[in-house]
């Protein structure tokens, strides 16, 4: 029984998740509409705030706040355009160790073009390209881990069908003008000393401490840093 369990706890993640990328919904025309219906409204907003459309953006989530945001390029700087209230996650701080454990990704994730999902079952959604170069070094498996429509999410980030219109297209205007990819960055926590300070004695502090230098670069230099990894471990530098 408890095999099968297992067997059945698998099975669910995949069907919320994995198989919004493996299977597109019957409307092709959904993100025709979604422009239609978003751009209009999303131009003119970043023209108000000086913000060019097409302009290279940038994604962090913080899991404990359950905050997405979203960064937009302004000059040699990105500014924050929009913060999204993360409608559905599953699992607790921490990396995702697993296939099927019900954990969200925590770590540096590059999403180009081919990872986005314009006839997704959850409405719009993009992979974030879970396990990356460190996940695999630590052994960690799983596969179609989203940012996604809807409210409900088993190791996914579901964001609403209404605010996933935004962050897609935005994300895809970027693509479209020419952003080779965006950056997401995934952390547990908004990782100022004093929240990790009281991490202190976390069975996960010393991945953490891996994760904060690239959440302190952006901080400093509001741009993100060229995430690298190397021997298994994370290195920073310019972009």
């Amino acid at each position: 029984m408890k095999g099968l369990g297992w067997v059945a706890g698998l099975a669910s993640a995949i069907i919320v998740c994995g198989l919004m990328q493996r299977l597109g919904g019957e409307d092709e025309d959904r993100l025709a509409l979604a422009k239609e219906r978003t751009v209009p409204r999303l131009r003119k907003e970043l023209a108000g705030r000086d913000f060019p459309w097409g302009g290279a953006v940038f994604l962090r989530i913080f899991k404990e706040e359950r905050e997405l945001e979203l960064w937009v390029e302004k000059g040699e700087h990105f500014e924050l355009f929009r913060t999204y209230a993360i409608a559905g996650m599953s699992g607790q701080l921490g990396p995702k160790l697993a296939e099927g454990d019900r954990q969200a990704p925590e770590g540096f994730y590059y999403v180009p073009r081919s990872a986005m999902n314009p006839r997704s079952r959850y409405h719009l959604s993009f992979n974030l390209g879970f396990p990356n170069a460190y996940d695999r070094a630590q052994g960690r498996t799983g596969s179609f881990l989203m940012v996604h429509g809807g409210r409900l999410s088993i190791g996914c980030f579901a964001m609403t069908d209404e605010k996933v219109e935004e962050i897609y297209l935005l994300c895809d205007a970027a693509l479209a003008a020419g952003q080779p990819f965006f950056r997401v960055h995934c952390f547990p926590f908004r990782m100022s000393e004093e929240r990790m300070g009281r991490a202190r004695g976390h069975r996960w502090l010393p991945f953490w401490q891996e994760l904060q230098p690239g959440y302190q670069w952006f901080e400093k230099h509001r741009r993100p840093p060229n995430v690298l990894v190397q021997e298994g471990r994370y290195s920073f530098g310019d972009d």
